[in-house]
């Protein structure tokens, strides 16, 4: 598509800036400004200035088709971006491919599995294999232990979000050698878990595989800490301990948990720019209400939007058909490094870490700064430090 000479360029999306993971959107909300604001500070993008157009889709997958049709139909965008997390990206995909647009989706796992769109791409670094890679380096850094785990207990919110990951977790246990004792899943509207710890307790897997939500994640990090329940090694798939209102609220009861994340201040994730982007986010971020850290969502956020700029600098056009192209076939420099799509739009290689609560004394945030008290464990490039293992949440 191309717009007329005065135009401004409109890109539009939707965001869950309401309902259950706002914690995580209002954050992106946040970087995609930023980016709005440097790239037009730089003169825009074709020479026309840029302006994103995002509406609240509540957190409701079912509102999503209704409002990327508004943003085409009514608004008349230019451009369209995917939104945050699986359930909102699956629902606004059978829209983008009636009307054959690009988009470029903010951290859904597995969204194009099995559609398998040539036009979308995904903003998370779970690679090709993106189930099995959220928790494969879990299971491997498990398996790497002596003496080595050799039951798993998988326990998850019964939710659409936690479908994936289970299905990675119960290959990777296959994968390394380990049975998987126990299988449950708890409602979302779960608080209290002391019974089911209780059970699990009985059970005494080596390892307690977790796939929680934001609310739920800190009910279920209190219960194990209050219990007697020590498994070798849990955590896993936990959405949450990423938050820095998770991690001030917490502090010392998340020693020992071992969790994925995909960018910490680590040396070797020093991206050209990321610094930059985050200390003016962190700057902004009590006013805004938002994660006062950032580590998790805002340099994939900001990425998402430096690959459409850099596609429609490189192409000269706005067209949709061109732009998928340039992004299958090229790599992107960004703020969460060189970036380069393969399969169905996912990353070439995966790029996922395992990071370890140790010797968390308090909950103030200067305390999440860094990487001294939250160590990247796993992969070896990114390593900061070494696992505590077994499971103790003195350490």
């Amino acid at each position: 598509m191309n717009v007329q000479s005065n135009e401004t360029i409109r890109i539009g999306y939707s965001l869950s800036l309401t309902g259950p993971v706002a914690e995580n959107t209002k954050s992106a909300r946040l970087a995609h400004r930023l980016w709005e604001e440097d790239i037009n500070l730089k003169g825009g993008l074709l020479g026309k200035p840029v302006a994103l157009i995002c509406i609240d889709d509540q957190g409701d997958a079912s509102k999503v088709p209704e409002i990327y049709k508004r943003l085409l139909d009514l608004e008349k965008v230019d451009l369209l971006l995917g939104g945050y997390g699986t359930n909102t990206l699956k629902a606004s995909l059978p829209i983008v491919m009636e009307r054959k647009r690009i988009l470029i989706g903010l951290m859904g796992l597995g969204v194009n599995g099995d559609l398998q769109y040539p036009d979308y791409f995904a903003m998370i670094p779970t690679g090709p294999n993106p189930n099995t890679a959220l928790t494969e380096v879990f299971f491997e850094l498990a398996a790497a232990q002596e003496p080595k785990p050799l039951t798993v207990a998988l326990l998850t919110a019964d939710a659409e979000f936690s479908r994936n990951p289970v299905l990675g977790a119960r290959e990777n246990a296959e994968k390394y050698n380990m049975t998987i004792i126990h299988e449950q899943t708890y409602p979302l509207s779960t608080t209290d878990f002391k019974p089911i710890i209780a059970q699990l307790k009985e059970i005494n897997a080596d390892i307690l595989f977790l796939c929680s939500y934001l609310n739920d994640s800190k009910d279920l990090i209190r219960a194990i800490h209050n219990s007697n329940y020590r498994p070798k090694m849990v955590g896993g798939a936990m959405i949450g301990p990423q938050s820095a209102a998770v991690k001030t609220e917490l502090g010392p009861l998340l020693n020992g948990f071992v969790n994925y994340e995909y960018w910490m201040p680590v040396p070797n994730m020093d991206f050209p720019g990321v610094a930059d982007v985050l200390q003016r986010y962190q700057a902004r971020a009590s006013a805004a209400k938002v994660d006062e850290l950032g580590f998790y969502v805002v340099p994939l956020a900001y990425a998402q939007l430096q690959v459409l700029a850099q596609a429609i600098r490189a192409t000269g056009s706005l067209d949709d058909a061109l732009l998928s192209e340039y992004c299958r076939e090229n790599s992107f420099e960004t703020v969460m490094g060189t970036i380069k799509f393969g399969k169905g739009g996912e990353w070439a290689a995966p790029r996922v870490l395992q990071v370890q609560f140790q010797h968390v004394e308090n909950g103030g945030l200067a305390t999440f700064r860094d990487n001294r008290m939250q160590v990247v464990v796993s992969p070896e490039p990114y390593a900061s430090g070494n696992l505590i293992y077994p499971y103790d949440p003195s350490k």
